[in-house]
């Protein structure tokens, strides 16, 4: 059985972490509106949350709103 894995672009969504991580724009395109806001709130966790969700988006580890993993296809 193969596990299912979000819709979401794999590519876009480290671009979009990497340039606007700090304004938690990738949280928004997975769906995640509430932690993206507070992503803006405190830049990004003044980074460390930030870098944090960069790194779950390579390694395939970070999940969209409906809890699929993000992963290259």
């Amino acid at each position: 059985m193969q596990q299912q894995t979000s819709e979401k672009n794999y590519i876009a969504m480290i671009l979009l972490c990497f340039f606007l991580g700090g304004l938690g724009i990738h949280r928004f395109y997975a769906g995640k509106i509430g932690t993206g806001i507070l992503m803006i709130i405190t830049l990004g966790g003044l980074g460390i949350w930030t870098l944090i969700d960069f790194i779950m988006i390579i390694i395939g580890k970070f999940k969209d709103k409906e809890g699929l993993e993000v992963k290259p296809s």
